[in-house]
């Protein structure tokens, strides 16, 4: 009898160990989510060619500080962000949409508070200077996008003030509402973001987004840890190996 007691003992004390152990992992993998890096996956085509539909990346949250949208569900503890640290010029950053704090958006940091932003004929032009852009041979959407394949679209290598050199794609240079926007001013402590594929992406140039509030940026995109194409569904274990991009496995973003 003593010994069968013992072999209870043992087994239920086993039990509980497990249980602590898978706790303290949540706990501490919850942390690391919302102290250091958060995993974001990429939906839509906004940010083509620097990012593609199926792309999986990091974000560093350490990178601009803490708001309320570094938490889950984020409650609303403090006001701002602590040990805050303003985005760079030309940063891919993931911010919560401010008409709707519920969505997460992924766009590049255009204007820095107190610039002068506006698009003219096409061009980014920036506290009255037009970016410097140069010609690349037209950029082919992936066939393995299957709505958008074989599109071709205009392509340029821009440079940033500051230097930060990036791709950028448009369908054409005279857009009536994407390549032609009245004059943006951007307000202290907020910011101007574009996507880089610049016809097709809702960004501060629409009303319904507008200027992006430091509050909320959620980190910095970084680099890529996964991707795949259209391919593959999550089911079709067989075609994984055709459907995953392993040029763009653990890409730096730039």
């Amino acid at each position: 009898m003593a010994i069968g007691r013992k072999s209870e003992e043992r087994w239920g004390s086993g039990i509980w160990d497990t249980i602590k152990t898978l706790i303290y992992a949540g706990l501490i993998a919850m942390i690391f989510r919302t102290v250091l890096v958060e995993p974001f996956n990429i939906p839509s085509g906004s940010m083509i060619p620097t990012l593609l539909v199926g792309d999986y990346l990091f974000v560093t949250k350490y990178s601009y500080g803490y708001s309320k949208y570094s938490l889950p569900f984020s409650p609303p503890l403090w006001d701002g962000r602590v040990f805050g640290s303003e985005p760079k010029r030309g940063d891919v950053v993931v911010f919560r949409y401010p008409t709707d704090p519920k969505q997460d958006y992924i766009k590049r940091v255009i204007g820095l508070p107190g610039d002068t932003v506006q698009v003219v004929n096409g061009i980014l032009q920036i506290n009255g200077e037009p970016v410097k852009r140069e010609k690349m041979d037209d950029y082919l959407y992936r066939a393995d996008s299957p709505d958008l394949a074989n599109a071709r679209n205009l392509h340029y290598f821009e440079t940033l003030p500051g230097g930060k050199r990036h791709e950028i794609i448009e369908k054409s240079d005279n857009e009536p509402l994407s390549d032609n926007t009245k004059q943006f001013i951007v307000p202290p402590g907020t910011f101007f973001a574009m996507g880089d594929n610049r016809d097709n992406s809702r960004d501060s140039r629409w009303d319904d987004v507008g200027f992006v509030p430091f509050e909320n940026l959620v980190g910095r995109a970084q680099f890529i840890f996964f991707s795949h194409n259209e391919n593959a569904r999550w089911y079709e274990v067989w075609k994984w190996p055709s459907a995953i991009r392993f040029d763009r496995l653990f890409k730096s973003i730039n």
